[in-house]
C-alpha cells in the first residue's frame, strides 16, 4: 500500500512524489547557493577575486562555518513543523489528508523531535528557551490527544496540567530577567521571556476547524519565505578565512604590517585579502612574522541577565571552552611587534 490514509482521504502517490522530488532538489542546492553568495560577498563582487577564493578556500572549511553558524535553525524547523502539523491534525482531521504539513508531522519519528529538543536546548540563546519550552509542551499535549485518548483526568493533566506547571516553573526562573528587561526598556526581551510560558496551555488542543489552516499553514508559509533570507543574511557575515597580520619588510629595512584575511601560503608568496577587497601577494623573503588575529568581539545587544546568565548566550557557549586573548597583539592593530 503506497498511499497515506488519514481523515479526508489519501494524498495521491504521484502528487506526493512530485512534491518530494522538488523538495529534495531544492534542499541540497540551497547550501550551495549560500556558499557561492558568501564568496561573492567576500570578494566584494569582483569576479577574478572570487575565482581566486574558489581556488584556495577549502569547501570543508566553508561547510563547517555554515554548520556552526546555522546549527540552531535545524531544531527550529523540526519543532515548528511538528507543532503546527499537530494542531492541524487535531483541529481539522477531515482536511489533514490534503496537507503536507499534517502528513509531515504525522510521520515524523519521536526520536527526531527528542534530538531536536536536545540540540535546541544547547544551541539556542537563553531568551529563546521559554519558546522552546512552549513548543515542547505543545508537542507533548498534541501527541497525547492524537495517540492516547484515555481517562479524562489523564488527558486534562497532559494538555493543561503539564503546560501550566512547566510555564509556572519557567516564569519563576526567568522572572528576574523580565523585571530587569522592563526596567532597561528592552520590551522585546521581556516578551520573549514572559509570553511563551503563558501560551503553552493554549497550544495543546484544537482550534476552530474553520481557522485551522489559517493558523497553521500561513505561519508555516511565512516562515518558509522569510527563513532563507534571514539565513542568508546571517551566513553572509560569518567568517570563512582567518584574520591575520603579517610583518613585511627587507632584512635590514623598515617594517610595516599588512592586515587582512589569509588566503594561502605557497613556496613563493603569501596571499592575503584586505578589508577593501584588494588581494595582495607578499614575497616570502619579505615576511618577517605572522600572527593569527582573533575575531572582534561584538558587544551584546542586550545587557539583561537571568540569574547570572546573559540572555544572548547559549548553554553550549557556557560548556564549551572559549579562547580569549587577554592582550591584543600589536600587529593586529597595524603596529610592528618591535618598532625600531
Amino acid at each position: 500500500m503506497t498511499d497515506i490514509f488519514v481523515k479526508g482521504g489519501p494524498i495521491p502517490t504521484r502528487r506526493r512524489r512530485a512534491q518530494m522530488n522538488w523538495l529534495f532538489t531544492v534542499l541540497p542546492a540551497f547550501p550551495l547557493v549560500l556558499l557561492v553568495l558568501r564568496l561573492w560577498y567576500l570578494s566584494q563582487q569582483d569576479l577574478p577575486t572570487m575565482l581566486l577564493l574558489v581556488q584556495y578556500i577549502s569547501p570543508l572549511g566553508m561547510i563547517s562555518a555554515l554548520f556552526i553558524t546555522l546549527i540552531w535553525t535545524v531544531p527550529a524547523v523540526i519543532l515548528v513543523l511538528r507543532a503546527l502539523g499537530g494542531i492541524l491534525l487535531v483541529s481539522a482531521p477531515d482536511d489533514a489528508g490534503r496537507s503536507m504539513l499534517a502528513v509531515t508531522a504525522l510521520r515524523m519519528p519521536d526520536w527526531v523531535v527528542l534530538l531536536a529538543t536536545m540540540l535546541a536546548a544547547f544551541t539556542w540563546q537563553l531568551r529563546l528557551l521559554p519558546t522552546l519550552g512552549m513548543l515542547v509542551v505543545s508537542i507533548l499535549g498534541l501527541t497525547a490527544v492524537l495517540r492516547f485518548r484515555t481517562e479524562r483526568w489523564i488527558m486534562l493533566w497532559n494538555t493543561i496540567g503539564v503546560p501550566v506547571l512547566v510555564g509556572l516553573l519557567v516564569l519563576i526562573f526567568v522572572w528576574p530577567g523580565i523585571i530587569e528587561a522592563v526596567r532597561a526598556g528592552e520590551i522585546t526581551t521581556a516578551l520573549l521571556l514572559g509570553v511563551p510560558p503563558l501560551l503553552g496551555p493554549l497550544l495543546t488542543g484544537p482550534v476552530p476547524a474553520w481557522s485551522a489552516r489559517l493558523v497553521t499553514h500561513w505561519p508555516a508559509v511565512g516562515a518558509a519565505l522569510v527563513a532563507p533570507l534571514a539565513v542568508g543574511v546571517i551566513f553572509l557575515r560569518a567568517p570563512v578565512l582567518p584574520n591575520s597580520a603579517v610583518e613585511v619588510g627587507p632584512a635590514a629595512g623598515p617594517i610595516h604590517v599588512e592586515r587582512g584575511q589569509l588566503i594561502s601560503v605557497d613556496d613563493t608568496s603569501t596571499t592575503m585579502l584586505q578589508t577593501d577587497g584588494t588581494v595582495i601577494f607578499i614575497p616570502n623573503d619579505q615576511v618577517r612574522s605572522k600572527v593569527l588575529c582573533p575575531e572582534p568581539v561584538r558587544p551584546p545587544d542586550s545587557a539583561v541577565t537571568v540569574r547570572g546568565w546573559q540572555v544572548e548566550e547559549s548553554a553550549l557557549s557556557w560548556i564549551a571552552p572559549t579562547h580569549r586573548d587577554k592582550e591584543v597583539d600589536p600587529r593586529c592593530l597595524g603596529r610592528p611587534l618591535n618598532p625600531s
